[in-house]
């Protein structure tokens, strides 16, 4: 994943006829997944599109333990919540298997939480960011802030941004809200505007215009319970209420954090956005316009997507130990295969060489997505930097290992201090 050290070390490929101007304004992007988990389990049964959808954290089919994480939108109008305990969720809304089988209406799917399939369709949707952007802050599994001002202008920031979402729902299929603004908490109030599937651009002489009659709950960082105190104690509503109230009082009565949601309010946040963290892995994936069965056109993707993946971690400075493609059978049957080596390398031939050898296992099935990725990696200095430095035999034996729907990870003997991690997570 990218650092801004990228950015910093070379320029980023600008929009066709966009010139860089002098001290432009920050453009960051807040992309935030719609009902994700419940948008996972559509892509894996597409029969629950338009359905009411809850997915439930410790559920088992059939029980009514545990609490929900998310609801789709359909279901939300039954007045299921997140976080709302499956009991509650259960008596609004039904568990379709317990009603009539002949008048669903008024019922729901209830599924339980797949985190492994979530991070797998959530690295895929990452891969993405961080091949729009040079600086990307994941936040959480469903949510990033990118910093494209090196990669686009105002004048299309739009278009830009619809390119993110677009690229989001044809690759992966699942549907982004995306809110564009010059400072982070401008853009997630911007990305929540409109959900679901909104885009929401807001320039810098527009800030306040948008922020001012926005109810102050709205203003990132405000939840209930503050936005109640500051209707109670300071006659607050609205974002343009806040923006114009005293910094002194709200600072004696919130501390620190009171001038700080004034500010946001007034439409500044000089906070950059900065990533969390070294990268866990390196990919690309391609989807087909339609699954293809031939060897041929999934031979000529994997190279493609090897070396544009091997060519980013030679730019990142990184040495890595797993080697792993992916190939997606319709509709989404996800199958990894990886490679294990004897120790970090940097080697192109190499992750072209060993791709290809596994995704031949997949020459005569139906392939509407191929990627290649890797991963265990290591930022210290590169002594090594390909498998022609392990002088034994031994050492250069690679040991194979195969996936199918889950994860896998290789652990080195030889901790070096860097984390051990899951390829296709």
């Amino acid at each position: 994943m990218a650092d801004s050290g990228d950015g910093q070390r070379e320029q980023a490929a600008r929009l066709p006829g966009v010139e860089p101007e002098e001290g432009p304004d920050r453009i960051v992007l807040h992309v935030d997944m719609d009902c994700f988990y419940a948008a996972c389990e559509r892509l894996r049964e597409p029969e629950l599109e338009g359905e009411p959808v809850v997915v439930g954290m410790g559920y088992e089919p059939g029980d009514d333990a545990g609490a929900v994480a998310t609801a789709s939108y359909e279901a939300r109008e039954y007045g299921v919540e997140s976080a709302q305990a499956i009991t509650t969720a259960l008596e609004r809304l039904p568990r379709r298997a317990d009603a009539d089988a002949d008048d669903p209406e008024g019922t729901g799917l209830y599924r339980p939480v797949d985190l492994d399939y979530y991070d797998s369709v959530a690295s895929d949707v990452k891969d993405i960011l961080h091949d729009c952007a040079d600086t990307v802050r994941e936040v959480s599994i469903d949510e990033a802030y990118l910093d494209v001002t090196d990669r686009t202008d105002w004048s299309v920031a739009e278009g830009f941004a619809r390119h993110v979402k677009q690229r989001i729902e044809r690759e992966v299929g699942v549907v982004a809200s995306v809110g564009v603004a010059p400072n982070m908490s401008a853009a997630k109030v911007a990305s929540d505007h409109d959900k679901p599937d909104g885009l929401v651009v807001v320039p810098p002489d527009e800030l306040r215009r948008f922020l001012d009659p926005l109810p102050v709950e709205e203003i990132h960082g405000v939840g209930p319970v503050t936005a109640r105190e500051l209707r109670d104690e300071f006659g607050v509503e609205t974002a343009g209420d806040l923006a114009a109230s005293d910094r002194r009082a709200l600072a004696d009565r919130f501390g620190e954090r009171g001038p700080e949601l004034r500010d946001r309010a007034r439409g500044h946040d000089d906070r950059p956005v900065t990533p969390r963290g070294l990268p866990k892995s390196f990919s690309r994936e391609s989807a087909f316009g339609e699954p293809v069965t031939a060897p041929e056109p999934k031979v000529e993707q994997v190279r493609t997507l090897a070396e544009a993946v091997a060519d980013r971690a030679d730019r990142r400075g990184a040495l890595y130990r797993t080697i792993g493609i992916k190939a997606v059978e319709p509709p989404f049957d996800v199958n990894t295969r990886e490679r294990s080596l004897p120790g970090p390398v940097a080697d192109e031939e190499l992750v072209v060489d060993t791709a290809l050898e596994l995704v031949a296992e997949f020459d005569d099935v139906p392939v509407r997505k191929v990627g290649v990725r890797v991963s265990n990696l290591s930022f210290t200095e590169r002594n090594q930097a390909s498998l022609d430095s392990w002088e034994s035999d031994e050492g250069r034996a690679a040991t194979d290992g195969t996936s199918r729907n889950r994860s896998r990870a290789w652990r080195p003997d030889d901790s070096d201090g860097q984390s051990t991690l899951t390829d296709f997570q």
